[in-house]
């Protein structure tokens, strides 16, 4: 309550930034790299001063949102506190060591207007009357988007990569030696968990399990960035290229079972043309 009545006497407007980050992020051993005296659970965000980076305080007007799944979610922050926190972030997540650049980004906005109706968009939010649950809820969604963006537009690739194998295929020719295979097989593997296991895409926010307007206003954000159809898609996208990668798996395992075959056809056949000259022309 008192970061509420703080916030809305502080501004009218919240600017959100999201960013999507390759892999997970350990909360609790960031935690503890941070002096910070505390546990979270997998779907409770990290919430911290993007300056001093200790936890958010009742009377700041800027912070960021940190996800297990790699999501961040900064509010009313500049693009140089943005960077700078990324870059004192960087010693303490290995993963971000080797992203210099975030790509996948979003922004929205929840503005707070008496006299407005609410109105809830792509870009933005109107809300008559600020709600603390609101900048959770608005965090927690552009954070599952993000990353789903990141997955997205891996998981074309890897599409785009059998495309051409299949192709090949088609003409007879099957270039793909053991590593490959397995390095695909991996690609597949790690889509499937991270958008079913990390994003949690299929879960809610707890505060919308007691809160009706919360939870409805959860729903029309989720529909609205299509968190379900997205998951979905990536699934499907994802159980295809299994079924790509069993078959390739498939192929390769008799191509080399056709290789023993015939290693050990020539075998046989030395053995019995040394016998055979061994008989007739003996020395």
């Amino acid at each position: 309550m008192i970061a509420s009545a703080i916030i809305k006497r502080a501004m009218n407007e919240i600017t959100f930034t999201a960013f999507a980050v390759s892999g997970e992020l350990d909360l609790n051993r960031l935690a503890t790299r941070l002096s910070i005296p505390r546990k979270y659970r997998w779907e409770e965000p990290m919430r911290l001063n993007p300056v001093t980076f200790t936890p958010s305080a009742a009377s700041d007007t800027l912070w960021v949102h940190l996800y297990y799944f790699g999501g961040m979610v900064f509010l009313n922050c500049s693009d140089d506190i943005v960077a700078r926190f990324v870059e004192g972030l960087q010693r303490h997540v290995e993963q971000l060591k080797g992203q210099p650049q975030l790509p996948f980004r979003d922004d929205y906005r929840l503005e707070i207007a008496a006299d407005a109706s609410p109105s809830i968009t792509n870009d933005g939010a109107v809300m008559p009357l600020y709600r603390e649950v609101l900048p959770d809820i608005i965090s927690f969604v552009i954070a599952k988007s993000v990353a789903l963006e990141l997955i997205e537009e891996r998981i074309d690739t890897v599409f785009d990569e059998v495309g051409g194998l299949i192709g090949r295929l088609g003409q007879g020719v099957l270039e793909l030696s053991d590593r490959r295979l397995a390095r695909l097989a991996s690609s597949v593997l790690s889509f499937k968990y991270t958008s079913i296991s990390h994003i949690m895409v299929l879960d809610k926010p707890e505060i919308t399990w007691d809160n009706e307007e919360a939870d409805r206003f959860y729903l029309t954000m989720a529909e609205l960035f299509e968190l379900t159809p997205r998951y979905q898609e990536i699934k499907h996208k994802s159980e295809t290229l299994m079924d790509v990668t069993d078959v390739f798996s498939s192929l390769s395992h008799a191509r080399r079972s056709a290789r023993l075959e015939w290693i050990i056809i020539i075998l046989i056949a030395f053995e019995v043309v040394m016998t055979l000259l061994d008989k007739f022309w003996p020395h």
